[in-house]
């Protein structure tokens, strides 16, 4: 079984629809069958960084809302990543464009580390106030997960992978992607959003019982 999972580092709902997923994934028979790709999808691909605003301030503005409100919903995230476990430090986030995260991810996908690449990268903006605007950062943390810092610097000094980031937005987009993340099962079924670890399961098993 082959689960394709859209997602944005940028994107908290996908950090925990993650770990979700993965708890499925662990009382799951045959999880040694399941092969996961992730595919990128930038929530955002025009958002500019702005020095000194932090991730409240930065969705009032794109939403419209006050400071106080984008606050509250926040929290309610916050208390929702709790429940998997998922210690989020909000007020240390630095809002990043994630199209060069993206493009690391893809060369982790070239060494076969793409999975730790995920989870590294969203413990780094969600859980470490990590730039992630920042190169050297990147490279850091490519690092940690046994990337060549040479090979990270290379790319991130290019446009290699810019493409593959693109083309998966648009392989999303003509399936129905409309919002991360989004998960889909041997292009059978489809899962939207960070929904509970039942329904996970359930679609899997239906997988199976359908080959």
């Amino acid at each position: 079984m082959k689960v394709e999972i859209w997602s944005d580092i940028a994107c908290p709902f996908c950090y925990i629809g993650k770990r979700r997923f993965e708890n499925a994934l662990s009382k799951f028979s045959l999880k040694k069958n399941v092969e996961i790709e992730w595919k990128s999808y930038q929530l955002d691909p025009y958002f500019k960084p702005v020095l000194g605003q932090n991730i409240h301030q930065m969705l009032a503005e794109k939403k419209g809302w006050t400071e106080e409100h984008a606050r509250e919903l926040n929290n309610h995230v916050i208390n929702m990543a709790k429940e998997e476990g998922l210690n989020y430090k909000l007020d240390d986030i630095i809002p990043a464009n994630t199209l060069n995260v993206h493009r690391v991810i893809h060369l982790a996908a070239k060494h076969g580390l793409q999975n730790e690449a995920e989870e590294r990268f969203f413990a780094a903006y969600f859980t470490e106030g990590r730039n992630l605007n920042s190169k050297e950062v990147l490279g850091e943390l490519a690092v940690e997960i046994g990337l060549s810092f040479d090979e990270v610097e290379i790319l991130l000094n290019g446009k290699e992978f810019a493409d593959e980031v693109n083309k998966d937005g648009h392989e999303g987009a003509a399936l129905g992607v409309r919002g991360v993340p989004f998960f889909v099962f041997d292009r059978k079924y489809a899962i939207s959003g960070a929904q509970p670890e039942h329904l996970f399961l359930e679609t899997m098993e239906k997988v199976v019982e359908g080959e």
